[in-house]
């Protein structure tokens, strides 16, 4: 993986920014679901050597769609869709904000309410069978590590990626939007003193 690879392992969302990984000329995946709400607001890290770094938050809005970026860290994806997977996890679809025609794809899985790890999908991943009958190299202007047609070949590569579950990769951690009511604590009588 190239370094910007390594950079865009941030996290969760970030990791979908790895060149290197597969991707596809446009999306493959339709009917995204909105398993964020209506905004998802994010801290986001980079997963190395066992350890959570370079911690940056970000902010996207469900358009009916897809998420829209919406603030805040991680320009490099403009939008994303979310797309059940197998055994509970999701794939991600997301688009470049430098290559607006590509999609590039993660798999996220879900930890605990509100916990994700997301790895992108690499094509090393897969084995050497996988690849040769998968991969395209893209086109002389916009060639690519393992470009994509089908929605087979994108979830032969998402089990590959699903089933070495790597320790690198991104952590998300979904925090309060703003959107929610607070919570009053409930005022308690007190309680008459005993003699």
């Amino acid at each position: 993986m190239s370094l910007s690879a390594v950079r865009a392992g941030l996290a969760a969302l970030c990791a979908l920014a790895l060149t290197g990984c597969i991707d596809s000329s446009g999306p493959i995946l339709a009917s995204s679901q909105d398993v964020f709400g209506p905004k998802l607001k994010a801290q986001l890290f980079t997963l190395r050597d066992g350890r959570a770094r370079e911690p940056t938050q970000t902010e996207f809005r469900w358009n009916g769609e897809l998420y829209e970026r919406a603030g805040s860290g991680l320009r490099d994806i403009s939008s994303f869709s979310v797309h059940p997977f197998e055994n509970g996890d999701f794939i991600i679809q997301a688009v470049s904000a430098k290559r607006p025609r590509i999609s590039e794809y993660a798999v996220l899985h879900k930890l605990a309410d509100g916990v994700s790890l997301v790895w992108a999908i690499d094509e090393a991943d897969a084995d050497e069978p996988t690849r040769s009958a998968f991969c395209g190299k893209g086109e002389p202007k916009d060639p690519a590590a393992c470009r994509i047609e089908t929605r087979e070949q994108l979830f032969a590569f998402a089990r590959a990626t699903a089933a070495r579950a790597r320790p690198d990769g991104g952590l998300m951690v979904r925090l309060p939007d703003g959107s929610e009511k607070p919570q009053h604590a409930t005022s308690r009588r007190p309680q008459p003193r005993r003699q």
